[in-house]
């Protein structure tokens, strides 16, 4: 994932909303959106490479996203593991809160740099594995916005992501008009890019909320609503090089009531 935007209501009905794009080399092998066959219990996309995934639910009740930290400066140990496992282990741990503070006293720096996302329905923490801290924090209510920077970043395709996701809230366009917000393709002018340390030209494709490439772009669009009673709704459109739709589908879950 490299762009997040959500509303996260933990005393609402709907306890969370959430559009996602996922950018990768599209070399890179990947599968939809879908029950995982080794761990049924987990429905999401597959990094086939390093078997991970970017964005995942927990049919039990928990959510997990991890987006990568760019920053050419961030130290990176050479046998560092895969950030996508992180999302499993999320899902997966037996003591969430406990396993997010081991992560964040120490664990977090054997991987490259990362923010991962993770909630049980009420509760949503947000990991932070940047090149001189880590930071562990619950997310307060409200909408937000997450991509290759820290929480609320002010990068323009996360303001313009955001938005998005309000307007669409608040003219009852869910999730059509977020998810027309996450398809855009405008680059930012130069004088709002960040300067991550990537070159202007890479930073000026970057800051396109879908990104367009041959070799490297937008591969997935995320949607998830999850409400209060449990009921879960996870979409997910596919795209090729250049942007080429590949198909998409979403799936209704039954989760255990948010406590």
């Amino acid at each position: 994932m490299c762009l997040i935007a959500f509303s996260h209501s933990p005393d609402g009905h709907v306890r969370l909303r959430l559009v996602a794009n996922r950018d990768e080399f599209h070399a890179r092998p990947a599968a939809p959106l879908a029950t995982q066959v080794d761990s049924p219990a987990i429905v999401g996309g597959r990094d086939l490479e390093a078997g991970g995934t970017w964005l995942a639910v927990h049919r039990d009740g928990r959510f997990a996203a991890v987006t990568n930290v760019r920053d050419p400066g961030l130290r990176v140990p050479t046998d560092a593991p895969s950030r996508g496992a992180l999302v499993r282990t999320a899902l997966e741990c037996p003591d969430l809160p406990a396993w997010l503070a081991e992560l964040a006293d120490g664990d977090a720096r054997r991987y490259a740099g990362f923010n991962l996302l993770a909630g049980d329905g009420r509760r949503l923490w947000h990991l932070h594995r940047g090149r001189d801290r880590v930071t562990l924090r619950r997310v307060p209510s409200g909408l937000h916005g997450l991509s290759n920077g820290d929480l609320d970043t002010p990068w323009p395709k996360l303001i313009a992501a955001r938005q998005g996701l309000a307007g669409s809230l608040h003219h009852g366009r869910w999730p059509d008009d977020a998810l027309a917000a996450l398809s855009d393709t405008t680059e930012a002018e130069d004088h709002h890019l960040p300067d991550t340390g990537v070159g202007l030209e890479l930073e000026r494709r970057l800051s396109a909320a879908f990104i367009l490439g041959r070799d490297y772009g937008t591969r997935a669009t995320t949607w998830l609503d999850w409400r209060a009673d449990g009921r879960l709704t996870i979409g997910e459109r596919r795209f090729g090089p250049d942007g080429i739709p590949l198909g998409a589908r979403h799936l209704e879950l039954e989760a255990p009531p948010a406590g």
